[in-house]
């Protein structure tokens, strides 16, 4: 194809319906995320929790971590009658989009400052928040995988990211901005002024929601929906119920046991914060073999389908080792969990590191908030239009270098100090590589999946990519306090060379639109 009908055909690519939906689409899955982190700690903070209380709110995310644990459900489970009114794929969309809007009205009428009640109540409407937001993820990713050819995807993960941006700067600063109009401050803390923010934030869920109702079934040859009867799938969905009550009973009722050995832990290494983060890397263990044990203990007593549940969870696994062989796969699965190494270590202390240049938190807020967010969104559209032009891969590759490279110019600025001039041009850079790469991982990603296993194989593929950054992101700051900011930017450059080594072998293995 001529150079310049390929220039033409990316750019079409912005028009496409598809490419829409997935802005309305990313606009719905980013809504979730801050009204359970920031904008939700900040008003338990003004409502008088203590700090400490507002943390745990945070578990209400794992969801988002362990979401490939429930996506074999949603990928072959059929809702009664909404299914068979809308398809597989969107009736899902709009079960989690339900959920989500009903678990923000849940949050916005309860007042966490009327005692100890209400915030378990506020506890039980945030995880209700993340599981629901959660399963939306798992849903629109299967759904645009499926909705369109890999060479569309590029394009489409740009919307989607564009979509997700925008809809955490609506309910992020968006709700704040609201909040204190409604008249609500830290000094002066007023329920009613949250509870208007918070309606307003479930009437945003309506932007996703029509469009689920709108938009078209994704074509697919594969409809597991009568695989199995009602009261199988109902059995499955029960034990995977108890089991994760298991997770939470077990894990709650830890954190009280080994709190003293937590203390005797951190004094004995005279680091409290490893201390603690070894206790909790327990907690999760004890949680996640509690719910594996009565997984096993419901196919022991035939509780639930043995053969659904191999097709679940044991097919998807399989197909994907025997569709790479078992080299290639592992080398594949190396790249997505080393991927986004670079910008996400360096991400956890970014904020630490800003202050203590000395920059205020409204440059902060202006810069790396605002600013940064319009970069992320044109790197992302960058990103989507140089795969259709030049090739995912080769994006892929230049997306891994810029991540990388830019982290050196994070040591221009340790060195320089507060210069805000160089701070603009250092976010500038760093977002615009960060959103080149996403875009194009995610289209990377898309290619991996099998049609028929399209929300477990993505779900397994997402939680893998920030599992080994975040675990290494834990260590960041005791990095910095032992090496100092310059070194510790040099080594996160260093940690993403192996990423094009990796690009470069699946490269030559792998049939993705090169």
């Amino acid at each position: 194809m001529p150079s310049q009908k390929r220039w033409q055909t990316a750019v079409k690519a912005f028009c496409h319906p598809r490419v829409i939906t997935m802005l309305f689409f990313g606009f719905s899955a980013g809504m979730p995320l801050l009204l359970i982190f920031s904008s939700l700690s900040l008003w338990l903070r003004e409502a008088g929790v203590e700090r400490s209380a507002v943390t745990f709110f945070s578990w209400a995310a794992l969801g988002y971590s362990f979401k490939f644990v429930w996506a074999p459900l949603v990928d072959q489970m059929p809702i009664p009658w909404l299914t068979r009114k809308l398809g597989r794929r969107r009736s899902w969309i709009l079960a989690a989009q339900t959920g989500i809007a009903a678990a923000i009205v849940w949050m916005a009428c309860t007042d966490p400052a009327a005692g100890q009640h209400p915030l378990v109540f506020m506890a039980l409407a945030a995880v209700m928040l993340g599981f629901s937001s959660a399963t939306q993820d798992i849903v629109i990713d299967a759904y645009r995988i499926e909705s369109a050819s890999v060479d569309l995807q590029a394009m489409m993960a740009s919307a989607y990211i564009g979509g997700y941006r925008i809809g955490m700067l609506v309910a992020g600063a968006g709700a704040l901005v609201l909040a204190e109009w409604f008249g609500s401050t830290k000094g002066g803390y007023r329920f009613e002024a949250w509870q208007a923010t918070y309606l307003i934030m479930a009437g945003m869920m309506a932007v996703g929601m029509t469009t689920a109702l709108v938009i078209d079934e994704p074509a697919s040859e594969y409809n597991p929906a009568d695989a199995y009867g009602a009261k199988t799938y109902l059995a499955g969905l029960a034990l995977f119920g108890v089991a994760v009550a298991a997770f939470g009973l077990v894990f709650y009722a830890s954190g009280i046991f080994l709190e003293d050995i937590r203390i005797q832990l951190g004094q004995w290494m005279n680091n409290a914060t490893l201390g603690g983060f070894m206790v909790e890397c327990v907690r999760l263990g004890a949680g996640i073999l509690a719910a594996v044990l009565v997984g096993r203990l419901g196919l022991f007593f035939r509780l639930v389908n043995k053969k659904m549940v191999t097709d679940s969870y044991v097919a998807p696994v399989l197909d994907f080792f025997s569709r790479y062989r078992l080299m290639l796969a592992w080398l594949i699965l190396a790249l997505i969990g080393l991927y986004r190494i670079s910008d996400i270590v360096l991400g956890v202390i970014s904020n630490v590191f800003y202050q203590d240049l000395g920059f205020s938190k409204s440059q902060i807020a202006s810069v790396v908030k605002t600013f940064g967010l319009f970069m992320t969104i044109a790197g992302g559209f960058a990103g989507g239009l140089l795969s259709i032009r030049f090739g995912v891969i080769r994006i892929l590759f230049l997306g891994a270098l810029l991540a990388s490279a830019t982290n050196l110019l994070f040591m221009v600025l340790a060195f320089y100090g507060h210069n805000l001039f160089l701070l603009y041009v250092v976010i500038a850079a760093d977002n615009l590589a960060a959103g080149l790469a996403s875009a194009a991982f995610v289209a990377f990603l898309s290619s991996l999946t099998s049609i028929r296993f399209t929300a477990v194989q993505y779900a397994v593929f997402s939680s893998l990519m920030t599992l080994v950054p975040k675990l290494f992101g834990g260590y960041s700051g005791t990095m910095v306090d032992t090496m100092g900011y310059p070194a510790f930017f040099f080594i996160t450059f260093l940690m993403g060379l192996p990423v094009l080594i990796l690009v470069g072998y699946c490269s030559r293995h792998l049939d993705v639109a090169k």
